[in-house]
């Protein structure tokens, strides 16, 4: 599905030239934009308030053990949807950072909903809206994503996209992975200090 109206301002398209080389680095700065989702009742978007790194050589990533047909975004051009089912059941939504051939994405875990929460609604049902992206199976319930959007160029208008207008990210912290036992020692999740759309345990939200 393609977008059928009017993209609002501040909803554009984010540029792939403004995406930092580094996945760390691209990690924090996918702090306070927006994944933004087309869907049947209109456009839906998030501002992005938690994320994670998964680099080279990191034995909590999916790319630790080389290229597969499911992981092969990761090691495609930066800005791609790599999505991955977790546990079975949830789906979650990951961007591709690094040069070609590194193997390195950042996973989109909360956003605050800014537009088409009623959309959302649809998908997650009569949740309070603090949880209706809090968290990565969630995020991909609200925006309804799944296995058919991977590949999805996020730097283009489409079904699928990264924009710019969520304003200046809140205080950005830094902590260890959640969810994670493989190289969990590392700072490598970023998150939006006193934001009450963040998701895991207050211990790591301060």
């Amino acid at each position: 599905m393609t977008v059928q109206t009017a993209i609002p301002e501040g909803f554009e398209p984010l540029g792939r030239h403004s995406l930092p080389d580094g996945t760390t680095e691209l990690a924090r700065f996918l702090m306070g934009k927006l994944v933004v989702r087309a869907l049947p009742a209109g456009l839906a978007a998030g501002r992005i308030v938690e994320t994670e790194a998964y680099l080279t050589g990191d034995a909590a990533s999916h790319a630790f053990r080389g290229m597969t047909a499911r992981n092969r975004v990761m090691f495609g051009p930066k800005g791609h949807a790599y999505v991955y089912l977790i546990y079975g059941m949830y789906f979650a939504l990951n961007v591709s950072g690094a040069a070609e051939g590194a193997g390195e994405a950042v996973l989109i875990r909360a956003a605050e909903p800014v537009l088409g929460a009623g959309a959302m609604a649809r998908y997650r049902g009569e949740v309070p809206e603090r949880d209706l992206m809090r968290g990565p199976g969630r995020l991909a319930m609200a925006l309804d994503i799944d296995r058919s959007l991977d590949g999805t160029d996020l730097c283009a208008a489409g079904p699928l996209w990264l924009a710019g207008g969520g304003g200046e990210p809140q205080e950005i912290g830094v902590s260890t992975r959640i969810g994670i036992s493989r190289d969990a020692h590392r700072p490598l999740r970023f998150f939006a200090k006193g934001s009450r759309y963040v998701s895991g345990p207050a211990s790591l939200n301060r």
